[in-house]
């Protein structure tokens, strides 16, 4: 490149819209202007020909397809037509219809026209009271629709599980089975998903020998149960039915409770922690509640817990239960007091307490709500009571005459906690008992249920939506919805029962001719039992073994013998019975008398040999035998 020359470009006008003038420069960059906008223009029209070209060669017009294109405004005017077209047809039928209505009407309006005023409220009447009044009814009856309809109540089935009455019953929390204790020392296991319509249980066993079942409870996990009887010792089962834990019993000379290992005492009540699987609560009648720990094996209690009555004597708690938490758990007294207490402090005195919450009687039920707020008792007072543990001075709600035979009968809420649900044991003069359903808020009796029985222990699975009850007669209801209940009795209510199967059956047809000429009639066909015991006395279709050996009459040597010798002398021919139980000294002389007379073996031998016989005869001289001595 040379230095001495310069780089000149062409002068750009300031108006863009015409071509400004090109000046040619000189230099080693070439020139700019004309020549690169001419090479531009062949290069596209170079483009164009090979377009034209492909489209002639594949056949085709046009590479894809047009967008389409759309009009709004065109598109809103006939949709603006339409709509006014519609509505104008609508009112013309309406008006058309009432105007028929209105002469129905007419027509069947008979005697003089109803005064104006008739059926108009008062002019003093607020119309905003009315209208608020009214809404609330309204919303009233909603809510006792809502509840009856909450209910499971359209179906029920029975499970018979004896003759004595249920006093425990308790449902695994996935609902997949039921166990029941009863007064006859028997657990039952209920498997809903193998049962059929006979509901039949798949085990039952007696846990704890001789003595009565007064509570089940499943852990939170269902791996384990609680049993609860009327001995000192409480017992964790598993799945099955078999003995994982047996708790220790209490030394009963120990006045101090606190110094025993276990209950001194028949059990009265048990529950299982709704937190820990390895927690478990139990009461009895020495007066103390034992907290338990399951990995510790049963071997001493976890804590203790003494209650008093207001004398400062001990009571028997009757009832127990924790709160949704597990963090608090609530006794029932055979004194009628409540008790509370708080697993975060000490358990030497309860958190709460009321000492007359009900007559002096045992408490036979008690739970807490799941909002926790609420406690509900049942007592043998025949009362009814709702508590609000923010203000446990005095019952919100409470219901009486409600008679109690047994004093295991339970109390509990609905899943919701808008209904509570208890039993009543039917009376001298009446032989059903009642399951009763009462509206939280009002205590008002929403639903009544007649039992041919007493009805004792009552639970709600709130995953099933179905309510078990235990009845005095031994028989479990369970009541359910089609609808709304999900598992549980609804897989086996319905399914058919299996056939037991007959064993007299004629294999074949038979045709039956008795009136059949000897030469062609045919053995009458017997059935498969009659058949079976001709067969069994039959030695060869029945096979049967080879008779023992008794004394050479029968079995498989009779006709020879039993001994060695008789076979042999049988099979030598040389007698032809040998008695073997024949005394041989009776054998030898039957023959005595042929021989002296036919001698033949021995006395031809020695008849020339044997000396002639010569007998002692008596004499006169001879003296006398000697006599024996004489006293």
């Amino acid at each position: 490149m040379n230095k001495g020359k310069k780089i000149t470009f062409g002068k750009i006008s300031a108006n863009f819209a015409e071509k400004a003038t090109v000046v040619e420069a000189t230099g080693a960059f070439g020139t700019f202007g004309s020549d690169a906008q001419t090479s531009v223009q062949i290069e596209a029209l170079e483009d164009d020909v090979e377009h034209h070209n492909m489209q002639e060669i594949m056949g085709i017009t046009q590479f894809g397809k047009k967008a389409k294109s759309f009009n709004i405004k065109e598109m809103m005017a006939e949709v603006t037509k339409t709509a006014r077209e519609i509505t104008k047809n609508s009112t013309q039928t309406e008006s058309t219809d009432v105007e028929e209505d209105d002469d129905d009407d007419e027509d069947d309006i008979i005697g003089p026209a109803v005064p104006e005023s008739y059926g108009k409220p008062a002019e003093n009447m607020d119309k905003k009271e009315k209208l608020h009044g009214s809404e609330s009814d309204s919303g009233d009856d909603e809510d006792d629709n809502e509840n009856d309809k909450f209910l499971p109540l359209t179906s029920e089935t029975s499970m018979k599980h004896g003759n004595k009455a249920v006093t425990a019953l308790c449902v695994d929390p996935s609902g997949a089975r039921l166990a029941s204790g009863s007064v006859d020392y028997d657990v039952c296991f209920w498997d809903f998903a193998g049962m059929d319509s006979g509901m039949r249980s798949f085990r039952t066993l007696q846990p704890c020998d001789n003595h009565p079942i007064r509570g089940l409870h499943y852990s939170g996990t269902g791996d384990l149960m609680l049993v609860v009887s009327g001995a000192a010792q409480a017992k964790v089962l598993d799945r099955d039915g078999f003995e994982q834990l047996e708790t220790v019993k209490g030394d009963m000379y120990i006045t101090d409770q606190a110094k025993t290992k276990g209950h001194t005492a028949g059990l009265l009540a048990g529950a299982w922690s709704p937190v820990s699987r390895e927690e478990f609560l139990t009461t009895a009648s020495d007066g103390t509640a034992r907290l338990w720990d399951l990995l510790n094996g049963g071997r001493n209690h976890k804590a203790l817990v003494k209650c008093r009555a207001q004398n400062g004597l001990k009571v028997s708690p009757t009832a127990c239960c924790y709160n949704q938490e597990g963090k608090v758990f609530g006794l029932g007294c055979a004194d009628g007091s409540i008790q509370l207490w708080d697993l975060r402090k000490s358990t030497v005195a309860p958190s709460q307490q009321l000492r007359k919450a009900h007559l002096p009687a045992e408490v036979s039920g008690i739970s807490f709500s799941h909002v926790g707020s609420q406690l509900l008792t049942r007592s043998c007072d025949d009362t009814l009571k709702l508590w609000d543990l923010r203000n446990f001075k005095r019952a919100v709600n409470h219901v009486g005459d409600l008679y109690s035979r047994y004093d295991t009968t339970d109390c509990i809420f609905s899943p919701n906690d808008k209904i509570v649900i208890t039993a009543t044991s039917a009376k001298k003069d009446d032989d059903c008992g009642h399951l009763l359903f009462y509206d939280t808020t009002t205590f008002e009796l929403m639903r009544q249920l007649t039992i041919d029985s007493h009805v004792i222990k009552v639970l709600w699975h709130p995953k099933l939506n179905q309510i078990f009850v235990g009845n005095g007669n031994g028989i479990i209801k369970c009541f359910y919805d089609d609808r709304r209940s999900l598992r549980g009795a609804t897989l086996c209510a319905k399914k058919v029962q299996k056939r037991i199967q007959h064993a007299e059956i004629v294999s074949s047809q038979q045709v039956i001719t008795p009136h059949a000429l000897p030469l062609f009639r045919q053995e009458r066909r017997k059935t498969s039992k009659k058949q079976m015991e001709k067969d069994r006395l039959d030695p060869v279709k029945s096979r049967r073994p080879d008779l023992p050996i008794t004394s050479g009459q029968g079995g498989r040597v009779a006709s020879s013998g039993g001994t060695l010798s008789s076979y042999v002398i049988r099979n030598l021919g040389l007698s032809k019975r040998v008695d073997d139980d024949q005394d041989p000294r009776e054998a030898i002389l039957k023959y005595a008398k042929e021989a002296e007379d036919n001698p033949y073996w021995i006395t031809p031998a020695y008849a020339k040999t044997q000396p002639k016989v010569i007998l002692s005869e008596s004499g006169e001289g001879e003296p006398s035998a000697k006599k024996s001595k004489t006293d």
